[in-house]
């Protein structure tokens, strides 16, 4: 008895991307805007990975960042921009960085564009983000969850 080879094939499609949530606050205006204009920005990103169906899967990429003059608070913005993605036919190996990298590497124009918006909406000069490395950030979480925590000494 001969073994059929079943051959699946890869496939991948955009299905929707959307602007799930977003937020811009400034607290301290209109003080704010007689400042001399010196951010300091602090940016941070996180992505989360939800399920929907078998080969559909919702990636949220939360981009968080805060501006600074001086002490004060000038703009909060967080977006969470969001896409609906087919992915089949991947082996938990490679769906690991599609879904880690790939589809945050897509949806990352998309939010970045929403931030510019919100910031020049907002009465700041505009910010435009810079490109950013999901390969090495998803490179990087992989290797921060495989590295075992240090041990604990016990002081008996």
């Amino acid at each position: 008895m001969a073994e059929e080879q079943q051959n699946v094939e890869k496939q991948f499609a955009i299905q929707k991307i959307y602007t799930k949530d977003l937020s811009f606050e400034t607290p301290n205006s209109p003080k704010i805007f007689m400042e001399k204009w010196e951010p300091v920005v602090d940016f941070n990103l996180s992505t989360r990975v939800e399920t929907i169906d078998e080969n559909l899967y919702e990636i949220v990429l939360t981009t968080t960042i805060t501006v600074k003059i001086a002490t004060a608070t000038a703009y909060l913005v967080e977006v969470n921009q969001a896409g609906i993605f087919t992915i089949a036919g991947f082996t938990e190996q490679e769906l690991g960085p599609m879904v880690g990298s790939f589809c945050p590497n897509v949806l990352f124009p998309y939010a970045r564009e929403v931030v510019s918006d919100l910031v020049a909406k907002g009465g700041f000069p505009q910010l435009l983000l810079a490109p950013v490395n999901f390969d090495a950030l998803y490179a990087s979480h992989l290797q921060q969850v495989q590295t075992p925590a240090p041990a604990k000494e016990s002081l008996n």
